[in-house]
């Protein structure tokens, strides 16, 4: 994986993001989002030369990050060949999106039981919708509230530019298993 180097004002305004609580921490980040992903230069430099390397790929992939000091933010590149998916998750951070190139596809879902069973979770599907380049950011809170999966079911590679906060604890979020209605902590990205 390749490091994005960021100007100094840009860390700066990173690490002043990572401090905010949630909602304005989220709000900042779609902001400063925007304006990095319309920047010809992160494009040139960080994103259109992994359209080559996706060739190669099976599977969906971080190419590219910039990880702040002791977790307070992590801005990543996401890689997603034809056909691939993340499995049903949550996070225990704010997090941001752009689709840069292609489109990618997000199922949100909501939780149906009340969270009292350690390893249990029922899901209903919410809502789907379809990221490309001109439709903005896609935002999520921690916990409950932001369970997803993110996929790119077409025949094109897609590339997606991820901004996420610190984490609100030791676990980096769930992975979710409706067939079974299970979840289990995820304790590394």
């Amino acid at each position: 994986m390749v490091s994005v180097s960021l100007a100094a004002a840009e860390l700066g305004e990173l690490g002043t993001l990572s401090k905010l609580p949630p909602e304005p921490g989220l709000r900042g980040a779609v902001t400063f989002l925007t304006r990095l992903v319309r920047g010809r230069g992160f494009l040139d430099e960080y994103v259109l030369p992994l359209l080559r390397e996706a060739e190669e790929a099976d599977e969906w992939y971080v190419a590219r990050s910039c990880e702040g000091e002791e977790g307070s933010y992590s801005l990543q590149v996401f890689v997603w060949p034809p056909q691939t998916r993340t499995q049903i998750h949550d996070h225990s951070s704010w997090r941001a999106y752009c689709c840069v190139v292609g489109s990618v596809l997000e199922v949100r879902y909501e939780r149906l039981d009340d969270g009292s069973r350690l390893d249990y979770a029922r899901l209903k599907k919410v809502w789907r919708l379809s990221w490309s380049p001109e439709d903005g950011a896609s935002t999520v809170l921690p916990g409950d509230g932001g369970i997803h999966r993110v996929g790119n079911p077409g025949a094109e590679t897609a590339i997606s530019v991820h901004l996420y906060g610190p984490r609100l604890g030791e676990v980096d979020g769930h992975d979710h298993d409706p067939s079974r209605d299970h979840v289990c902590d995820r304790v590394d990205a």
